[in-house]
């Protein structure tokens, strides 16, 4: 019991602290697409804040899964948030080395929250707790691939823009 009540800390404190580096970089970055970027996760990263302060107060109160507290969250629209900022950005513009290196560092926090989610999901029973945490792991690791994504994008944007343009000529 006491192990849940901690893990959820450890979870609030790193998507507060996801929230605030997702929001620093969208205020500082110049880069259209790194800006949609940044406020998307960022706006996305509160969201499972809340929704883990809701279930951190409830479990210090009734030490068990809370049966009234809404805890699901909005699915992320990341994938397309990448596509319309990018579409809309001129398709030269790479990202600085500071874009770079916030990618790169959310990249790592959102694969270690990915992984962090799906460990507390297989520590679990209860099939309400298992299905949140697996939400939670899911949205992280879109997070991830968005990043990355977004990563090839602000490193060569030119060779993104074959390549995305590229993958219907098939009939795909």
């Amino acid at each position: 019991m006491k192990e849940r009540v901690n893990a959820l800390q450890v979870a609030l404190n790193n998507e507060m602290k996801e929230h605030e580096f997702y929001l620093k970089n969208a205020e500082r970055t110049k880069n259209p697409v790194g800006k949609a970027m940044f406020m998307q996760i960022g706006g996305e990263e509160l969201e499972h804040y809340e929704r883990l302060k809701q279930l951190h107060a409830n479990w210090e109160k009734d030490k068990k899964w809370p049966a009234t507290v809404p805890l699901k969250v909005k699915d992320t629209v990341i994938k397309s948030v990448l596509k319309d900022a990018a579409q809309k950005a001129p398709k030269t513009i790479k990202g600085d080395a500071d874009d770079l290196k916030a990618i790169r560092t959310a990249i790592e926090f959102e694969g270690k929250g990915a992984e962090y989610y799906a460990k507390l999901r297989e520590q679990v029973s209860d099939p309400q707790e298992k299905a949140f945490f697996n939400l939670l792991a899911n949205i992280e690791h879109e997070h991830y691939v968005s990043l990355k994504d977004t990563e090839e994008y602000l490193t060569d944007p030119v060779s993104w823009f074959r390549k995305k343009e590229n993958t219907g000529l098939d009939g795909a």
